[in-house]
């Protein structure tokens, strides 16, 4: 039975990403591995969300083997939020790959990348009709 699913997202540099989903987006680092003056992996946690980031030099040393597969990217993640105002503007700087829209699966949406280049989707599904 899974548990639970958490996103690796494989990156040149970690700080710009953790600094993004801390800073603009409210969450914590709970776990970080440094390597040297950098960080090598990170995890991030708000709520019962959570997301790391792994930096691809410790891809290179972590699973040599498929190190060269994480930097094909990027990952894509759609993103469900309660209010998708208070997204918008916590992200604004972030660079607009797909501008507002309503869906016919009655979703407001925004695309955005994240300072790595990965494409987030936030999502703003309205209330069910009573």
């Amino acid at each position: 039975m899974v548990k639970k699913l958490t996103p690796v997202l494989f990156v040149p540099e970690i700080e710009p990403c953790a600094k993004f989903w801390t800073e603009q987006l409210g969450f914590q680092k709970t776990a970080e591995v440094p390597d040297g003056n950098k960080l090598a992996f990170v995890i991030l946690v708000k709520g019962n969300v959570e997301l790391m980031y792994q930096s691809y030099a410790s891809a290179d040393k972590d699973a040599p083997a498929m190190a060269a597969i994480a930097r094909k990217g990027p990952t894509f993640l759609y993103v469900e939020v309660e209010n998708l105002d208070e997204i918008k503007a916590a992200i604004k700087g972030a660079e607009v790959v797909m501008p507002e829209r309503t869906t016919f699966y009655g979703a407001r949406e925004i695309g955005i990348k994240d300072p790595a280049g990965h494409y987030l989707t936030f999502a703003q599904f309205a209330p069910a009709p009573k």
